[in-house]
């Protein structure tokens, strides 16, 4: 048997990806070979999709042209156990969404084996995601084109070298955290301020989503646009420099470098 894409994991984002390329056709259910401990969840996904379930991570790889790995960083060395029990007289191109875990370590997976790791995001689950992609020593032009066709269909993709790759984890892989509590605190703000629950929610997450959107649609620097709506001595302004006072920018930042420092962590305990 010979297929087109395996995937090691069918947790949130292996099924997002899967759910994805498969209604965009980029492949289809014969096409794909998804490797899964649960029964249960083994079941579930084959009767949602009609896709091809093994519990045998060594069957995925053997199978497949390309691998996708979905599981958690913490698990790598259970799956890489797998990758080394295989004997191929051609390996297949493995693209890795585990944080933390260097290209140089996939790559010692098989002899060989052309690697490309991605950091996607949550959003990805509704086709809205931002990835980045780098590409290692033996992975061709095309195999990068590849990766960017697959996740392209879960939203934006951008290639960079490695060594940026946790600066992404800890903006955009983490960053929907970030924006949710945001969301969160201006519903708080809401019902602080006199609003029911469900209308408060409603207006925050219309006003994060829209002002995103402008942003996009005009190519706006949000300093810029943070300027159009401060009138001089109106609400938004008296608002903004509050926000300074407690130190939202700040607040914003440190979170993007303690998540960039803890990816760096993550990669270097997975090179020990």
């Amino acid at each position: 048997m010979s297929v087109r894409l395996g995937i090691i994991g069918g947790g949130v984002m292996g099924e997002a990806l899967l759910s994805r390329l498969l209604a965009q056709g980029v492949y289809l259910a014969e096409d794909i070979l998804l490797g899964e401990p649960s029964g249960t969840r083994r079941q579930e996904l084959s009767d949602r999709y009609s896709i091809r379930t093994t519990d045998s991570n060594q069957d995925v790889i053997e199978a497949s042209q390309t691998v996708l790995l979905a599981v958690k960083p913490q698990i790598f060395e259970l799956v890489a156990k797998d990758f080394r029990a295989v004997r191929c007289d051609r390996p297949p191109l493995v693209i890795s969404i585990l944080a933390g875990v260097p290209l140089a370590k996939l790559e010692s997976l098989m002899a060989d084996v052309p690697a490309i790791r991605a950091m996607p995001n949550t959003p990805a689950t509704v086709g809205e995601g931002m990835s980045a992609i780098a590409t290692g020593r033996d992975a061709s032009k095309e195999q990068a084109d590849l990766a960017k066709e697959l996740f392209s269909a879960v939203g934006q993709v951008v290639q960079v070298p490695e060594g940026m790759l946790d600066a992404v984890t800890g903006l955009s892989g983490s960053g929907p955290g970030y924006v949710a509590m945001v969301i969160e605190a201006l519903a708080d703000g809401g019902v602080a301020a006199g609003l029911p629950r469900a209308i408060a929610r409603q207006l925050a997450l219309q006003t994060v989503l829209g002002t995103a959107e402008l942003v996009k649609q005009t190519a706006l620097h949000p300093a810029e646009l943070k300027d159009q709506v401060t009138s001089p001595g109106g609400t938004t302004i008296a608002g903004v420099a509050r926000l300074e006072e407690l130190g939202l920018r700040s607040a914003l930042i440190e979170a993007v470098k303690t998540a960039s420092a803890r990816s760096r962590e993550l990669g270097n305990s997975s090179d020990s």
